[in-house]
């Protein structure tokens, strides 16, 4: 079993403390010809796939360098906009690194005060007299794993 990440999530459903041990892996490193034929969006400050798949390139996943180089905040090394760079025939052939997202704080916020009235309501629907509502929530891909203390934090840990 290899652990995602822990969120410790207070009795209200704020987020205490996460710790993250996603390390996104590159995916994919494609050379491509003008134009890009997958539709790429500034979102976040990050370049991301909002429309096309094309070899294993998927909506949502997060372009990291080009030929290469690692971009920061939309931007290649001299302050070229990445979107202006690939709008010029010249830059071609282009080679672009894909990976899957990063989670960003605002949507690990967010995923812990989701999951706490989810866990809520479990525990007040369950036929059980005093439940401890979700224990475990298991999908193809991953397990969250919920622990209650008995001051009513709740440790989720995600796990593989």
């Amino acid at each position: 079993m290899v652990i995602y990440g822990i969120y410790i999530v207070s009795k209200s459903g704020g987020l205490i403390f996460n710790y993250d041990h996603n390390i996104p892996k590159t995916e994919n490193e494609i050379t491509f010809q003008y134009p890009v034929n997958v539709k790429l969006t500034v979102e976040n400050k990050r370049i991301i796939v909002s429309f096309g798949q094309r070899d294993g390139i998927l909506v949502g996943h997060v372009l990291t360098a080009v030929n290469g180089t690692e971009i920061k905040n939309s931007q290649l090394d001299d302050g070229t906009e990445i979107l202006d760079f690939l709008s010029k025939p010249e830059n071609f052939p282009v080679r672009l690194t894909f990976t899957r997202p990063k989670m960003t704080t605002n949507e690990k916020i967010f995923l812990a005060s989701m999951f706490y009235p989810l866990f809520a309501i479990a525990s007040q629907l369950s036929p059980e007299p005093k439940s401890s509502g979700i224990e475990v929530l298991e999908a193809d891909t991953f397990k969250l794993h919920c622990y209650q203390t008995l001051t009513g934090k709740g440790i989720h840990m995600w796990t593989f």
